[in-house]
């Protein structure tokens, strides 16, 4: 099966570059930036499957901290949250 699959990849890669060779030197400009952009798509893209896991694993220890910031030290008053860090410090009586 895989020599199938890479037999076929090497007939389309010599398929292209013999087009390449016959086409005249604009359209080669042209299909070589076209070349250029899809491999970089396709990297792009290979690059965000890799990285896709790491991402939300990520993304879950952040909102996991921020959920675990947000039920430290609070004043529950009925339906009235009062964070310990809005409390005013004590007036200094010297002045």
């Amino acid at each position: 099966m895989i020599e199938k699959v890479l037999a076929g990849v090497v007939l389309a890669s010599c398929v292209l570059l013999f087009v390449r060779l016959l086409v005249g030197e604009r359209r080669r400009d042209r299909l070589d930036a076209w070349l250029r952009r899809v491999g970089r798509v396709l990297a792009q893209r290979a690059r965000a499957a890799w990285h896709w896991r790491a991402a939300r694993r990520e993304a879950q220890r952040v909102a996991d901290e921020a959920i675990r910031r947000a039920r430290g030290e609070v004043e529950r008053d009925g339906n009235v949250y009062r964070p310990k860090s809005f409390k005013k410090p004590p007036r200094d009586k010297m002045h």
